[in-house]
């Protein structure tokens, strides 16, 4: 049996900007897909806090960005937390947190946000970069044990996969829609200091379109404005 290749380059773009607060502060533009999953947001019910979605997420997203420094123990941490998140979402179809193709989603939205805070916090990334990034954000979803056959080989494959998830699988439901306005206009967590037009600013075109959001103008400047704010303070690790 082949071994998973999850070797992450040290010196990288991942291990270098993951722990960085800024890709937290992005975050609801991974989150805002998330719960228009229909089995994502489904799944929301077993949560600890299931009506306080950003204090879930302060539980598990440090998980998410520690299988990126140290994997030992994550297949155990992952398995623990999620093999009881099952059931029938708001379309009646049975889900389960541990399918690959729900929990690649998952991670998706995660690298999705990870490019897009580099692009737009630090500097544009090159084609080079950004095949290099997707390679180390291959290797950061084999170390979660999940089965890797859903995972596109490279990044043209992976930004095909995102487009054609986002347009046939996202779908707006009661589930997800109860947290559209904590997405929209987070009140836990470092993210409750991200100003809604930026927010609003940040989020993935599919999101716009299900949840109706409009971005104007004055969103756009409001984000130039705290992306210069945000380069004077600098990343900041998390860790």
């Amino acid at each position: 049996m082949t071994v998973p290749d999850t070797t992450i380059d040290p010196d990288g773009l991942l291990r270098r900007h993951l722990d960085d607060r800024r890709f937290l502060l992005t975050l609801p533009r991974a989150v805002a897909l998330q719960m228009l999953h229909p089995a994502i947001a489904a799944g929301m019910e077993h949560s600890r806090t299931p009506r306080r979605l950003w204090l879930h997420k302060r539980r598990t997203v440090p998980t998410v960005i520690r299988a990126a420094y140290d994997e030992r123990h994550i297949p155990s941490i992952v398995r623990f937390g999620h093999e009881e998140v099952k059931g029938t979402d708001d379309l009646g179809r049975r889900y389960h947190a541990l399918d690959p193709a729900v929990f690649f989603f998952q991670h998706a939205t995660y690298v999705d946000t990870l490019v897009t805070m580099i692009d737009t916090f630090v500097r544009p990334l090159t084609a080079a970069d950004t095949e290099a990034l997707y390679r180390d954000c291959c290797a950061w979803y084999r170390r979660y044990g999940i089965s890797d056959r859903v995972v596109p080989p490279d990044w043209e494959a992976f930004t095909h996969y995102f487009e054609q998830a986002c347009a046939t699988e996202l779908k707006c439901t009661p589930s997800g829609d109860r947290y559209r306005e904590q997405v929209l206009r987070p009140r836990d967590w470092v993210q409750r200091r991200v100003p809604a037009a930026v927010v609003r600013a940040l989020l993935h075109p599919a999101a716009r379109s299900l949840w109706e959001v409009e971005v104007t103008p004055s969103d756009r400047r409001a984000l130039g404005a705290y992306v210069a704010y945000r380069r004077l303070r600098g990343g900041g690790s998390r860790r």
